[in-house]
């Protein structure tokens, strides 16, 4: 079988990239933040009599980015991509159905054959008796 040279590869799973490809990767962008140290050491040693100030901002450059690139390289394996969940969880009905909001304007209704309780009142009806 013939291998294709750039055609698009999709991946299908959320199994992580091979080890070689990582190291591979790695020490690319190690050599290539080597490289730009090496060219801002360059740079301020050239600079140092003619502008000072850029000659000192690539000194600091030539400092601090070893450190960087070492943790750069360093920095672990990538973390394995989360696929979408294949299950979908049935969708949830409520055993009881929710109470009714009652209105605080209407009045409670008795309910059918019930009176007064024995000894209470009858309902007022509005007049004095």
């Amino acid at each position: 079988m013939r291998k294709q040279s750039g055609a698009q590869v999709f991946r299908i799973t959320g199994a992580r990239q091979g080890l070689e490809e990582d190291v591979r990767g790695r020490q690319r962008r190690y050599v290539i933040s080597m490289s730009v140290r090496t060219l801002s050491v360059i740079a301020a040693a050239v600079l140092w009599n003619v502008e000072r100030h850029v000659a000192f901002v690539a000194l600091v450059l030539g400092i601090l980015l070893p450190y960087v690139s070492v943790v750069i390289a360093n920095a672990g394996r990538e973390n394995t991509p989360s696929l979408p969940s294949t299950f979908i969880p049935a969708p949830s009905r409520p055993i009881l159905a929710p109470p009714v909001a009652r209105s605080e304007s209407a009045e409670p209704v008795p309910e059918a054959g019930m009176g007064p309780a024995p000894g209470e009142p009858s309902a007022p009806s509005g007049h004095p008796g």
